[in-house]
């Protein structure tokens, strides 16, 4: 950069431009504004109104058109006989006409058709779906097709559910009112039940009214009962009154003997399957026709849920009889001649060996399943404690065996009053090893479920 020149040291001028500092005189200069005072601006006054009634009533308003709705009517509920009689004669009709047009058409195919002729034998088969026992020239016919029986039970489970709808009991919680439905549409069933026992006796057949008003009122009664429990939410109320231990084994025990049940109709498809050659010739042997062999096949098919059960009594030990002095269980066969139908094809032919105790060790299967359920069940709200997990398993043993027993009392009955007259299992039996065997089951289920359930992670 270029800098100032040297001065010699004798210059007079820099010696005093740097001895003497320049001196700036400063004037202070005074600025007047004019300033005005500035008041505070004073809030304004606001006028409250005081609004009542009277200033409500005194404002001008406008109606907005709005469409207009028709005035509700209080809802007009049906008379509960009107409602019973409609709901029973639409079950019975429900139930008796697929009866009627199987044997209608099976009787039209073989030639000797007749709408009075199929009437009355389609009468007489629904009258024996209800157990009423029909004398014929071979003596008394009482063995009850479970599947239409249970058929009817479903239709009247829906009777007394519309019946319930119908009269404006609907999720009422009322017991009496459930009884009330359950009466009328059993006291109109059994109406039912005697006129058409009347109707089917003297014609080759002879039906007792009174039996038959007293089945059908029981069945009738019981069906629909169920169904109004249901539509009123009783049902709910009498659980939620029952003890913990009672409720939780009541319905082990129904899922166990359903278990049963389900094993015993795999086996009874399995030894069918396997007999299928037997089978078949069985049905061809009936020289009737394909009308004739298709019936025997739907005789075999009403008494499915029949061969069920028996093969559930056959698990548990017991086994049943087909005819005077015969049994069939797992230890011993001893039969007659014996109807040529093909459910019969599966019967085993002598004493199961080795592997019957497989099939035995099905129905404590069974009841360990169902304990393990009833853990898993009682799991989902908190740790159970030992008391109610012991007690619902040992309620859950008579349950299932009373099922078990009504089902095995209820799949018997004769075939004349020949050697054929005693048929179907032992209730007593069925039901005393079916309380034992599913009882423990169920205890050891549920305790290995609490013993051995996983740890929930921290």
């Amino acid at each position: 950069m270029p800098s100032t020149p040297d001065r010699p040291d004798d210059s007079d001028d820099f010696a005093v431009a740097e001895a003497t500092d320049v001196a700036r005189e400063t004037v202070s200069v005074e600025v007047q504004r004019d300033t005005e005072a500035v008041a505070p601006e004073r809030p304004k006054e606001q006028r409250t109104v005081v609004v009542d009634d009277k200033v409500l009533a005194n404002r001008e308003t406008v109606r907005l058109p709005t469409q207009r709705r028709p005035p509700q009517r209080p809802q007009r509920r049906a008379p509960l006989p009107v409602a019973a009689a409609f709901a029973t004669l639409w079950a019975a009709l429900l139930s008796y006409l697929p009866v009627a047009a199987v044997i209608g058409l099976a009787r039209t195919l073989e030639g000797s058709g007749g709408l009075g002729g199929a009437a009355h034998a389609g009468l007489a088969g629904w009258l024996l779906g209800h157990g009423v026992p029909i004398g014929t020239s071979i003596g008394s016919l009482g063995l009850p097709p479970l599947l239409l029986s249970m058929l009817v039970v479903w239709r009247l489970n829906r009777a007394g559910l519309h019946v319930t709808r119908a009269v404006g009991a609907r999720r009422s919680g009322s017991t009496a009112r459930a009884l009330a439905v359950a009466f009328a549409i059993g006291l109109g069933y059994s109406l039912l039940g005697s006129v058409s026992a009347l109707l089917v006796d003297g014609r080759g057949t002879e039906v007792t009214a009174g039996r038959a008003a007293l089945n059908f009122f029981l069945i009738g009664g019981l069906g629909a009962l169920i169904g109004s429990l249901r539509g009123t939410d009783a049902l709910s109320v009498w659980a939620g009154r029952l003890p913990g231990p009672v409720r939780h084994g009541l319905r082990t025990g129904v899922v166990a003997a359903l278990l049963v049940l389900a094993a015993g109709a795999a086996v009874t498809g399995l030894s069918v399957a396997v007999g299928g050659g037997q089978a078949a010739d069985m049905i061809s042997a009936y020289r009737t026709g394909v009308a004739g062999q298709a019936g025997i096949t739907l005789v075999s098919l009403a008494y499915g849920v029949n061969g069920v059960i028996w093969a559930a009594a056959y698990l548990l030990g017991p086994g049943f009889a087909l005819g005077t002095g015969s049994v069939i269980r797992l230890t011993e066969v001893t039969a007659g001649p014996l109807p040529t139908l093909p459910l019969l094809a599966g019967l085993p032919n002598g004493p199961m060996g080795a592997s019957g105790a497989l099939v035995l060790a099905l129905p404590v299967l069974a009841g360990l399943a169902a304990g393990w359920l009833l853990h898993l069940r009682l799991a989902r709200e908190s740790a159970p404690p030992w008391s109610l997990v012991i007690g619902s398993g040992l309620v859950a043993g008579p349950a299932a065996g009373l099922m078990l027993g009504l089902l095995a009392k209820v799949s018997g009955g004769p075939l004349g009053d020949g050697r054929l007259a005693t048929i179907g299992p032992d209730p007593w039996a069925v039901g005393l090893v079916a309380t034992l065997v599913l009882g423990v089951s169920a205890v050891l289920g549920a305790a290995a479920g609490k013993l051995f359930r996983p740890t929930p992670k921290a």
